[in-house]
């Protein structure tokens, strides 16, 4: 009996119906970037300083201008003591009282302005940006500087959690039922944050977000690898989280045009009730459905993407068995992951690759928020690399292997987080360069280890071992915000020499794996054991039961 994928080539791997359901399922990869990394805008920092009450009356008094009310009213701005006294401390004066004068008010108070006591902003900040962000409304700052990185940690807890979860509702449901599902609590969570009155309510709806947002995107990559034909289920992968660059491009202009974070989660949350209308566009996957004996639906969904393509299924076509058919059942354990020594190497190897992968790549977005450039150009220059990174890996996976692209990736863009350290800011066009050399580069390792990943397991632990491996990608996530945030309040550069270690010690370990390219996909524990070992690969007979005369020409 035929498989899903023998129909396929009679009636179009990659035809109308495919390209596109590819554009449909692109959407839904364009609209998660504003979640994954939406933090960049809606989390902005402009430069702030403590609130004084009397410092703008006396301003207006004595005529000054903004840099002399700067210089005159607010510790630390000639640049001693650092920005957090000068953001988030103040003098121990009352502005108001007459005896101050407009040449140096401090002057009758203390010889030396060092020696005035200072204390804790106490009537908020005032932050010099015309736009809102989340941390100028809820002035998360300072003390409570630590929210605005539990607020980015939160969605990735909702990822941890979603991912999780989603492999088993999906292969329980079904994948479309729970694509709908996920669509809706995202569009409406992302709604009520944008209107939440409170710090409190933001976050759960931000937590609700990465809980669904996530297993969508997710469930979007499957069906589209389940619509399409063996030979173009690669290629579709790598452009699937190409569209994800798209939405890159797309929430920067967006950002630029709405610098207020409640519009801009608004416009940015909106679309998702449009894909509520997948449930006309998209058909459930044929594969789940002959995986549930449910053969007469999938030959009825088989018949309509024949259709699509302008093609016919042949009658000898119309009896499927699933695509994988085993003999002995054995059930996955997490204990297989470690067992022995060569899948346990790889089991660590790519834990750290994972982690590592979301640590750079979504540390490197944040730091943008630092590095005192024009934060909208920095942002979508950083993201044009990331289509040269994907074509770069189409090009190489099957010429050159994975593994040394790999390691390469991972190498680069350690050495651009080291080399931006030493580079002095008023060469700005190196270090643009520099960093989008190494956005690059951990983009083209994001998409590796998710590729690898599966091609080092045998069959039965293959989904298991995907699932722990890339779980720690998220738990990258949960830390990669206090790693970001927090080492900047000490070193303006701590991050950039972090990233450069994990990544360097990242790109030598892929070099301890074995090549994949060229070698069938391992069924067994000692195939897996043995991958670097040269082995014949395994020839595999199909039975079709078809007449010649029934198959139309392509």
């Amino acid at each position: 009996m035929p498989t899903v994928d023998d129909i396929l080539e009679h009636i179009g791997e990659f035809h109308f119906f495919q390209k596109q359901t590819f554009f449909f399922l692109a959407l839904l990869s364009v609209a998660f970037t504003p979640i994954y990394v939406g933090i960049v805008f809606l989390g902005f920092t402009p430069d702030h300083r403590c609130l004084s009450p009397g410092v703008a009356e006396l301003s207006q008094r004595c005529g000054w201008s903004l840099e002399e009310e700067l210089n005159y009213t607010v510790p630390g701005h000639q640049g001693a003591g650092g920005a957090f006294t000068r953001q988030c401390r103040r003098f121990e004066v009352d502005w108001n009282q007459s005896a101050l004068g407009c040449a140096d008010p401090l002057a009758r108070l203390a010889t030396n302005r060092s020696h005035l006591p200072l204390v804790p902003c106490q009537h908020g900040w005032l932050y010099d940006w015309p736009g809102s962000s989340i941390v100028t409304e809820f002035n998360l700052v300072c003390s409570n500087s630590w929210k605005l990185d539990l607020f980015q940690s939160a969605v990735n807890v909702g990822f941890f959690i979603g991912s999780l979860g989603i492999g088993y509702t999906a292969d329980r449901f079904g994948r479309k039922l729970c694509l709908l599902i996920t669509i809706l609590i995202n569009a409406a969570s992302g709604v009520l944050m944008a209107i939440s009155p409170t710090y409190t309510w933001m976050l759960i709806f931000r937590l609700i977000q990465g809980l669904v947002s996530k297993a969508g995107w997710l469930i979007g990559y499957i069906l589209i690898t389940e619509f399409v034909g063996q030979g173009y289920r690669r290629t579709v992968g790598i452009l699937y989280q190409a569209a994800f660059t798209v939405g890159l491009l797309v929430l920067a202009g967006v950002a630029y045009a709405l610098p207020h974070w409640r519009w801009l989660q608004l416009l940015v949350s909106l679309p998702n009730f449009g894909f509520l209308l997948y449930y006309w566009c998209l058909p459930e996957s044929p594969r789940w459905l002959i995986s549930q004996n449910k053969s007469a639906q999938a030959i009825k969904i088989i018949k309509h993407i024949a259709e699509k393509n302008g093609k016919s299924l042949p009658a000898s076509l119309q009896s499927l068995r699933p695509d994988e058919e085993v003999g002995e059942k054995l059930n996955p354990s997490f204990l297989d992951l470690i067992r022995t020594p060569q899948i346990r190497k790889h089991t660590l190897i790519l834990m750290y690759n994972w982690f590592t992968s979301s640590v750079l790549y979504q540390g490197l977005i944040m730091y943008m928020g630092f590095a005192g450039g024009n934060v909208y150009l920095d942002f979508f220059y950083s993201a044009l690399v990331e289509f040269p990174a994907a074509l770069l890996i189409i090009l190489t996976i099957d010429q050159i292997g994975r593994r040394y692209p790999w390691a390469w990736s991972n190498m680069v863009a350690g050495a651009a987080c080291l080399a931006s350290v030493f580079i002095p800011d008023d060469i700005q066009w190196l270090k643009v360069t520099i960093a989008c050399l190494g956005r690059m580069g951990i983009t083209m390792a994001y998409e590796m280890v998710c590729l690898v990943n599966a091609e080092l397991y045998p069959t039965f632990i293959r989904n298991l071992g995907v699932l722990v491996c890339s779980s720690m990608c998220d738990l990258g996530g949960i830390i990669t915000p206090f790693l970001v945030y927090r080492l900047t309040d000490i070193w303006h550069e701590l991050p950039l020499v972090v990233f450069a270690v994990v990544g360097l010690i990242a790109g030598g370990l892929v070099l301890l794996l074995p090549e994949t390219k060229g070698k069938a996909l391992p069924e067994t524990i000692d195939e897996a054991e043995n991958m670097q070992r040269p082995r014949k690969n395994k020839e595999k007979t199909i039975y079709l039961q078809v007449k010649k005369l029934d198959i139309q020409p392509n």
